[in-house]
C-alpha cells in the first residue's frame, strides 16, 4: 500500500520560511519521479517543483529562486524548502509519487500571512 504523508506546513510571515517533507513507504522510492503540488481556494491544483529518480529538478516560474526540491533515497522522503515566501503561495501542497500511476499525499496547508 501507498503511503505518501506531508509534514511542515504552518503559518509565516511574508518573506520567511518553510520546509516541508513528504515520506513515502509502500513504493521502491528510488524509481520514482517525486514532486510537490499546490492547491489554492478556487484554483487547480498546479505543479510547484519536480525531481527525477536520477535527481534533475525542474519548477514553476513562479517559484523560481525561492523554493528548492531534493529528495533522501536512503530515508525515502523528498522535501521542499520555501524561502521568501509572498501571500500568493498560500495553499494546499500535496506530494505526489510518479510513475505511470500518480500517488498524492493528503496534503499539507501552508498559510502566507502578515
Amino acid at each position: 500500500q501507498v503511503q505518501l504523508v506531508e509534514s511542515g506546513g504552518g503559518l509565516v510571515q511574508p518573506g520567511g520560511s518553510l520546509r516541508l517533507s513528504c515520506a513515502a513507504s509502500g513504493v521502491i522510492f528510488s524509481i520514482y519521479h517525486m514532486a510537490w503540488y499546490r492547491q489554492a481556494p478556487g484554483k487547480q491544483r498546479e505543479l510547484v517543483a519536480r525531481i527525477t529518480r536520477d535527481g534533475a529538478s525542474n519548477y514553476a516560474d513562479s517559484v523560481k529562486g525561492r523554493f528548492t526540491i531534493s529528495r533522501d533515497y536512503a530515508k525515502n522522503t523528498v522535501t521542499l524548502q520555501m524561502n521568501s515566501l509572498k501571500p500568493e503561495d498560500t495553499a494546499v501542497y500535496y506530494c505526489s509519487a510518479q510513475l505511470s500511476t500518480y500517488y498524492w499525499g493528503q496534503g499539507t496547508q501552508v498559510t502566507v500571512s502578515s
